[in-house]
Parts: structure tokens; sequence; C-alpha cells
């Protein structure tokens, strides 16, 4: 049996962003994303209701936020907390960018009696 990779049947053409959810439950979606030249819309911001962890496979991404701007490579990640604004401004024209996204509900505080 072969085993999937999250690089393998990625389309020559991608005229609209990919997003495969991969795995999950009610707590937890793991997606795989595939973007090339695709950007947040002008004006528009995420604001999540889940942290979301990012992990970028393949390709090169920026990602910008209300006070600062993340460019991502290879082996780049970052942990975006509930409710954090952000946009996708910029990711690779020439090649697939492969995002590995997990959105979890952060625990709550543990607390002892």
């Amino acid at each position: 049996m072969k085993t999937p990779n999250l690089l393998d049947n990625i389309p020559e053409d991608l005229p609209e962003e990919i997003i495969e959810t991969l795995a999950g439950n009610h707590q937890v979606r793991i997606e795989r994303i595939v973007s090339q030249g695709h950007a947040s819309p002008p004006d528009f911001w995420y604001d999540q209701d889940t942290t979301e962890f990012v992990l970028l496979l393949q390709g090169q991404a920026r990602l910008t936020f209300r006070d600062h701007t993340v460019d991502l490579n290879p082996g780049d990640y970052l942990t975006i907390n509930a409710h954090q604004k952000h946009r996708v401004t910029w990711t690779d024209p020439d090649q697939p960018t492969v995002w590995l996204a997990v959105h979890y509900q952060k625990a709550a505080p543990c607390t002892t009696p």
C-alpha cells in the first residue's frame, strides 16, 4: 500500500487555491492547502475562532498581521492565535506553495482545587 504524500497530486494549473481536510474531529482540523500566486482579497482579514498552526512545506509565502509581516520558506512554521487578524499577501506564482494547517481550540487553563 502506498502512503499518501502531501506533495503529490498537485495540478499543474491552479486557478483557485486548494484546501483539503486530511483529518479532524470537533476539536481539531488538519488541512493541506496548495496556493500558487494566490493571496487574500484586498481589505480581507482572516479572523478565525480557532488557533492555527501553519507549516510551510514547499514554495514561499508572505503573511501580514496588523503590526508586522512574516515571510515563510520551506520548513518555517508559526502559530496564529484565535482572532489574531491576518491575511495572505503573497504566494510564489512560479511554483506551488504547500501548507499544512492545523486548526484547534486552545485549551482552557488548568486550575487546581
